[in-house]
């Protein structure tokens, strides 16, 4: 016989997942204030080696509109900023010699809008990501029928996996509506 118990444990640890992979989505998308995250995709030439730019640097916030780049080695500065301005996020970075210093730029109406949009795009893929949970726990519970599960037992674990779906769009939501609030927000 199914475990119900497990699918639906199962059911709720992927909708779990995919609220936490829009939560770490939403933090690369800029909003304005200077942010680590902004940084997080950018590979740097490590001794011919591409390694993510955590690794050669410690990178702060200086304020709500300058990142600090601080790298371990000196003579990583130029790789640094030769990886800045390759990964083409719209940074002009520049140094002192001893940091790799970006100016955030403010962000114009139209790239709020475009922002805005891209965070609705990873929301609506988590929403796909908690229906694809719900579909896989119901079909459990059809299995489970078909196996001797009683019926009213059936009805309440699949309203146990309803109750789950709208609490984790909730989520989502609540994300969504924040991110829009932060990018919009001059």
């Amino acid at each position: 016989m199914i475990d119900t118990k497990a699918a639906i444990a199962q059911c709720e640890q992927h909708m779990n997942n995919a609220v936490e992979h829009l939560e770490h989505e939403l933090t690369k998308i800029r909003a304005g204030a200077a942010n680590p995250g902004m940084l997080e995709t950018v590979m740097v030439d490590y001794y011919g080696s591409m390694v993510p730019l955590a690794q050669v640097a410690g990178v702060n916030t200086g304020d709500a509109r300058t990142l600090f780049v601080k790298p371990w080695e000196k003579k990583m500065i130029d790789a640094i900023e030769k990886a800045i301005i390759g990964a083409n996020l719209g940074f002009n970075p520049s140094n002192n010699g001893e940091s790799v210093i970006i100016h955030v730029p403010m962000l114009t109406e139209e790239r709020r809008k475009v922002l805005v949009k891209n965070a609705h795009a990873e929301g609506e893929h988590a929403k796909v990501g908690i229906r694809s949970s719900r579909q896989k726990a119901m079909e459990a519970m059809k299995a489970a029928k078909k196996d001797g599960l009683p019926e009213d037992d059936a009805k309440s674990l699949e309203a146990e996996v309803e109750k789950l779906t709208g609490i984790y769009n909730k989520r989502v939501d609540a994300f969504m509506e924040a991110k829009e609030k932060d990018i919009m927000k001059v």
